[in-house]
């Protein structure tokens, strides 16, 4: 695993509103960030991203169980935990980054499951959710 790629999973790991200043030494200008509820093109976009999350889950912590790397790519298994509106939740995660050739992440797309690790917290369509996957359970036990 290269240094980039150490020091990327550091800041990940260690990410609070405080050291969102520094995304610029980790990332491109035109980095491509990614996941179940944003697509956003720049470092700006990116830490928009970040502070809105801030903003509305309390208590983060985000570790990565596993890394990969294999020229400029490299994955990531996760474990991202916090509290929103007071309930504690946590969900696991992959991410793709790419590296560019100096070494700065140009593109990081992650990967983890919506509906069971937000969605359902939300009023209105957390229960629409939950009732749906009861109602799927209950029909493959009459299977």
């Amino acid at each position: 695993m290269n240094k980039n790629f150490q020091d990327y999973i550091s800041y990940l790991e260690n990410l609070t509103p405080a050291t969102l200043s520094a995304l610029s030494n980790y990332v491109t200008a035109d980095i491509r960030f990614a996941d179940p509820l944003n697509d956003a093109t720049g470092v700006e976009q990116m830490r928009k991203i970040f502070l809105k999350m801030f903003a509305q889950i309390e208590d983060i912590r985000f570790f990565v169980n596993h890394a990969a790397s294999q020229d400029n790519y490299c994955l990531l298994h996760w474990r991202f935990e916090g509290r929103f509106k007071g309930k504690v939740f946590g969900f696991d995660g992959t991410s793709f980054i790419r590296f560019s050739q100096d070494g700065l992440v140009i593109e990081h797309i992650d990967y983890w499951d919506a509906s069971s690790n937000f969605f359902e917290y939300l009023p209105i369509v957390g229960w629409l959710i939950t009732w749906i996957k009861r109602r799927l359970h209950s029909d493959q036990k009459l299977s």
